[in-house]
């Protein structure tokens, strides 16, 4: 991960809520792994939003089906 730094203008508290919330002791790894929950639960719910509108046509007999092995002799 390549990292750079940055000034941000944060309320203190609720960063250090969040801090003592997640067990850290830096305020970098708070932001760090919170921007990171943000960015999953968000794609998580895209892919939800996703439930049911891709069609898939899947021939399930044909793909259960397995080549027979050739016996050697």
């Amino acid at each position: 991960m390549i990292r750079m730094r940055t000034t941000l203008d944060l309320p203190e508290e609720l960063i250090e809520e969040a801090r003592q919330a997640l067990g850290f002791k830096s305020k970098t790894d708070t932001v760090v792994v919170s921007l990171q929950d943000l960015v999953r639960r968000k794609r998580i719910e895209e892919l939800k939003a996703m439930l049911g509108t891709v069609k898939l046509e899947l021939d399930l007999d044909r793909s259960r089906r397995r080549p027979r092995r050739r016996r050697r002799s």
